[in-house]
C-alpha cells in the first residue's frame, strides 16, 4: 500500500518510526519547514529521518495549498495518514488517496473533538481518555471511527505523561490502522453526533493562573499546560514567572492573607494563598523568585 504520511510533531515521529518498522514505510512525507515550525510547541523535524528512509520530503505551509495537492496526486498513493497537523484538511485533499484520508486525535471522539486537547483533558478532570484514528470528513474529528483505545487519566497526569501515553497509543494502533484499511478500505464506525463536545484553541496568554480558584484546580492547571507546552504562568509587577512545577503546602487557615499572595519563602520555592485559603508551593519555575507578601496578578 502506497502511504502519504502527513505531521510535524512528537507523535508523528512515533508513527512515522512504527511504520518503518512494520515494514510499511510511506512512499511520501508532507512536513511543516522549520522556519515555520513555530505553531508547534510540540514540532520535531521529520524531514531528515524521512530522507534516510528513502522517502520522498515534501515541505508546505499549508496542507491544501495548490502545490501540496499536487505533489499528493503525483505521488498516488492508496492512504494517507495525518497524525500531528493543525489545519483542516478540505475536500481536494482528501480525495487523492483512493482509500481516503485517516486522521489521528489525542480524544475518546465523539468526546473532545477540536484543540488543545491534552490540556483540557487534565483541566477538565477527566478520569478516562483515548486516542482515535478516524476517516477525515468535512467536519472537525467528526469522521467514522477506524480504531480507537482508551485508557485511565492519573490523578497526578501532566501533559508530559499524558502526551506520552499517546505516542505509545500511537507505536501501537499506527500499523494496526494501516492493516484494517488494507483489508477493507471502507473500514470505519460512525461517530456519534449527540455525544460530541468540542474544545477551544489555546493560546500561550491562556496559560495565566487565576489564583482565585481552588489549590486542586490551580495544581491541575499547572500540570496540564506545562511541557510541551509553554506553561502556566503569574505576574510579579509586570515581570512574568512560569511556573513549572507546584504542589500543596499548606490546608485552609494555616495562612491569612489575599488571594495571589507569596506567604512566605521555602528550602524548594515559594508559598502562595489560593482561592479557597489553602496554600500551593511552587517548587519549579523560571523567572525571579517573587519577594515574601508580593500580590500575584490573576487572570
Amino acid at each position: 500500500m502506497r502511504i502519504a504520511f502527513v505531521g510535524a510533531v512528537e507523535g508523528s515521529r512515533v508513527a512515522f518510526d512504527a511504520l518503518v518498522a512494520a515494514g510499511m514505510t510511506p512512499s511520501l512525507l508532507v512536513t511543516v519547514a522549520v522556519d515555520a515550525s513555530a505553531r508547534h510547541s510540540d514540532f520535531v523535524d521529520l524531514a531528515g529521518p524521512a530522507r534516510a528512509a528513502g522517502v520522498e520530503v515534501h515541505l508546505t505551509k499549508n496542507i491544501n495549498a495548490p502545490d501540496t495537492i499536487a505533489k499528493l496526486q503525483e505521488g498516488q498513493p492508496d492512504l494517507t495518514l495525518v497524525v500531528g497537523w493543525s489545519q483542516i484538511c478540505r475536500a481536494e485533499f482528501r480525495s487523492v488517496a483512493r482509500f481516503g484520508s485517516v486522521g489521528f486525535h489525542p480524544a475518546p471522539l465523539p468526546r473532545f473533538r477540536g484543540r488543545a486537547v491534552i490540556p483540557w483533558t487534565i483541566i477538565a478532570n477527566e478520569k478516562e481518555t483515548g486516542s482515535t484514528f478516524f476517516r477525515l470528513d468535512e467536519g472537525v474529528d467528526s469522521g467514522p471511527i477506524v480504531l480507537q483505545k482508551l485508557f485511565a487519566v492519573a490523578p497526578d497526569e501532566t501533559a508530559r505523561s499524558l502526551y506520552e501515553k499517546h505516542k505509545q497509543a500511537l507505536l501501537e494502533m499506527t500499523p494496526l490502522v494501516v492493516s484494517a484499511i488494507a483489508r477493507d478500505n471502507r473500514a470505519g464506525v460512525a461517530q456519534d453526533d449527540s455525544l460530541a463536545s468540542y474544545c477551544a484553541k489555546r493560546s500561550a496568554d491562556d496559560g495565566i493562573i487565576d489564583w482565585t480558584q481552588t489549590a486542586e484546580s490551580i495544581l491541575r492547571f499547572v500540570r496540564a499546560i506545562g511541557d510541551p507546552y509553554p506553561g502556566a504562568f503569574t505576574l510579579d509587577d509586570g515581570a512574568k514567572i512560569v511556573v513549572d512545577r507546584a504542589c500543596m503546602f499548606a490546608g485552609r487557615g494555616r495562612y491569612i492573607g489575599l488571594t495571589g499572595q507569596v506567604q512566605t519563602h521555602t528550602d524548594s520555592g515559594f508559598a502562595v494563598l489560593c482561592g479557597d485559603g489553602a496554600t500551593i508551593e511552587v517548587t519549579s519555575w523560571r523567572g525571579a523568585r517573587p519577594r515574601i507578601h508580593a500580590k500575584l496578578v490573576s487572570a
